[in-house]
Protein backbone atom coordinates (compact mmCIF):
# COMPACT_ATOMS: atom_id res chain seq x y z
CA UNK A 1 0.00 0.00 0.00
CA UNK A 2 1.55 3.24 -1.00
CA UNK A 3 1.10 6.65 0.57
CA UNK A 4 -1.45 7.79 -2.07
CA UNK A 5 -3.78 4.91 -1.26
CA UNK A 6 -3.48 5.63 2.48
CA UNK A 7 -4.15 9.31 1.83
CA UNK A 8 -7.21 8.37 -0.28
CA UNK A 9 -8.57 6.12 2.48
CA UNK A 10 -8.12 8.86 5.09
CA UNK A 11 -9.83 11.43 2.86
CA UNK A 12 -12.71 9.00 2.20
CA UNK A 13 -13.20 8.33 5.92
CA UNK A 14 -13.11 12.03 6.73
CA UNK A 15 -15.61 12.86 3.99
CA UNK A 16 -17.85 10.05 5.23
CA UNK A 17 -17.74 11.55 8.74
CA UNK A 18 -18.55 15.00 7.40
CA UNK A 19 -21.48 13.56 5.43
CA UNK A 20 -22.73 11.66 8.50
CA UNK A 21 -22.61 14.72 10.76
CA UNK A 22 -24.18 16.92 8.07
CA UNK A 23 -27.05 14.43 7.79
CA UNK A 24 -27.47 14.44 11.59
CA UNK A 25 -27.45 18.24 11.63
CA UNK A 26 -30.08 18.36 8.88
CA UNK A 27 -32.27 15.92 10.82
CA UNK A 28 -31.90 18.05 13.97
CA UNK A 29 -32.87 21.20 12.07
CA UNK A 30 -35.96 19.42 10.72
CA UNK A 31 -36.92 18.45 14.29
CA UNK A 32 -36.39 22.02 15.51
CA UNK A 33 -38.51 23.33 12.64
CA UNK A 34 -41.31 20.90 13.54
CA UNK A 35 -41.09 21.79 17.24
CA UNK A 36 -41.15 25.50 16.40
CA UNK A 37 -44.31 24.98 14.34
CA UNK A 38 -45.94 23.21 17.28
CA UNK A 39 -44.92 26.04 19.62
CA UNK A 40 -46.41 28.62 17.25
CA UNK A 41 -49.66 26.67 17.05
CA UNK A 42 -49.84 26.27 20.81
CA UNK A 43 -49.09 29.97 21.31
CA UNK A 44 -51.89 30.91 18.92
CA UNK A 45 -54.32 28.65 20.78
CA UNK A 46 -53.32 30.12 24.13
CA UNK A 47 -53.70 33.68 22.79
CA UNK A 48 -57.17 32.87 21.45
CA UNK A 49 -58.18 31.26 24.74
CA UNK A 50 -56.97 34.23 26.79
CA UNK A 51 -58.73 36.64 24.42
CA UNK A 52 -61.96 34.70 24.91
CA UNK A 53 -61.53 34.68 28.68
CA UNK A 54 -60.75 38.42 28.65
CA UNK A 55 -63.84 39.18 26.57
CA UNK A 56 -66.01 37.10 28.90
CA UNK A 57 -64.60 38.85 31.98
CA UNK A 58 -65.24 42.26 30.38
CA UNK A 59 -68.84 41.25 29.64
CA UNK A 60 -69.33 40.13 33.25
CA UNK A 61 -67.80 43.35 34.58
CA UNK A 62 -70.07 45.45 32.35
CA UNK A 63 -73.09 43.43 33.46
CA UNK A 64 -72.18 43.85 37.14
CA UNK A 65 -71.60 47.60 36.67
CA UNK A 66 -75.01 47.99 35.04
CA UNK A 67 -76.62 45.90 37.77
CA UNK A 68 -74.90 47.95 40.48
CA UNK A 69 -75.99 51.21 38.82
CA UNK A 70 -79.57 49.91 38.65
CA UNK A 71 -79.51 48.90 42.31
CA UNK A 72 -77.96 52.22 43.35
CA UNK A 73 -80.56 54.20 41.40
CA UNK A 74 -83.35 52.07 42.93
CA UNK A 75 -82.00 52.64 46.45
CA UNK A 76 -81.51 56.36 45.75
CA UNK A 77 -85.09 56.68 44.47
CA UNK A 78 -86.42 54.77 47.49
CA UNK A 79 -84.51 57.01 49.92
CA UNK A 80 -85.72 60.16 48.15
CA UNK A 81 -89.34 59.02 48.35
CA UNK A 82 -88.98 58.44 52.07
CA UNK A 83 -87.63 61.97 52.67
CA UNK A 84 -90.39 63.79 50.85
Amino acid sequence: MNEFQLFGIIISVLLSLVAFFTKQLHRDFKRVEKDLGEVKTTTSLIKAEFKGINDLMNQRIEFLERRLNHIESFIFKTNNYGKE
